[in-house]
């Protein structure tokens, strides 16, 4: 009697902090497929979704999963919010997979090898877009990146290195690592434009900065900086001098969303998306997120905001 007490609150503790119902599929125009590259002898997978009738030199969106996850689960985390705003907006998507549990991001830690091989994320993304272009007749000159959480960490590892190949980047849930976790090479080149979007309340990505840990117990992956200093760090490298433009709205009972805009003519701008009342995450109104992650608020839409700063961008 004992153990079906404690399997029975197990179960519900479970139930409580863990289960989300998955959003119901919308109606969508266009078709998911898989597909398969060959990048230095290693086989590596994805998936694409491309609007039915899709023009020639359309946009280029890639959604990069977070930890341990894959394209499936990014899918339904975000509500196929994406998939939505491409047969909206008229841009193809493709949700790459990571080589081993964790993207290799600019961070020293986490769980980056397989086999005891550290896969080349950075080089494995870069001829997927190539492929993808050429496949689906893409404007190679508006090609763009966002991750959530480990995948936003990615995110911004394609924009230090490969600025030249992503006209902008969105960092959900991620921060900078701290100067003894970093291990990113920057490019002396032109820097490209990056939105960074995070949870004021995030429990395992600390919107203040500090150790990555998920109640201090699970998921350790090194120490990071603020999301104010992380959106500065990209704004020094774009050459973004002065003070932000600020503006806040509340969306919600409890959430207010604030966004500060590092922008100067002719040069890479940098946006930072703050939720205040918002935890790890991506915010949209599709469906929610696991308790244990914080809270969940179903405003602002963030792909959409993710979009708009994207679309935005100068042709």
């Amino acid at each position: 009697m004992g153990l079906l007490a404690l399997l029975a609150v197990l179960a519900g503790l479970f139930a409580y902090f863990l289960y989300t119902p998955d959003p119901e599929l919308p109606q969508l125009s266009g078709n998911l497929s898989k597909g398969e590259i060959d990048v230095a002898g290693v086989k590596r997978g994805y998936r694409t979704y491309v609007p039915k009738d899709l023009p020639k030199g359309a946009p280029l969106v890639l959604v990069m999963h977070g930890s341990g996850e894959g394209p499936g689960r990014i899918r339904i985390g975000t509500g196929y919010a994406f998939e939505r705003l491409a047969d909206q907006h008229g841009f193809a998507l493709v949700y790459p997979k990571s080589f081993a549990s964790d993207w290799n991001d600019c961070s020293r830690i986490g769980d980056k090898e397989l086999n005891g091989v550290r896969g080349d994320d950075v080089g494995y993304l870069a001829a997927l877009v190539d492929k993808l272009v050429a496949e689906l007749s893409l404007d190679p000159a508006r090609v763009f990146a966002t991750g959530v959480s480990n995948g936003g960490s990615m995110a911004m590892r394609l924009a230090l290195e490969q600025p030249s190949r992503y006209k902008a980047v969105a960092a959900v849930v991620a921060n900078v690592p701290a100067p003894e976790n970093f291990q990113c090479q920057p490019a002396a080149q032109k820097a490209t434009s990056v939105m960074i979007m995070n949870g004021s309340e995030d429990p395992l990505v600390p919107y203040a900065g500090g150790e990555i840990s998920l109640l201090g117990l699970f998921y350790k992956g090194g120490p990071i900086v603020s999301s104010r200093a992380s959106a500065q760090y990209f704004a020094d490298w774009a050459q973004l001098t002065g003070s932000p433009q600020t503006s806040e709205q509340t969306v919600a009972e409890g959430v207010r969303v604030e966004q500060n805009l590092w922008s100067q003519g002719g040069k890479a701008e940098v946006e930072l998306v703050s939720i205040h009342g918002g935890g790890h995450g991506l915010p949209q109104p599709y469906s929610k997120r696991p308790r244990l992650l914080g809270p969940s608020p179903m405003e602002p839409n963030g792909p959409a905001m993710i979009w708009a700063f994207f679309e935005r961008q100068p042709k």
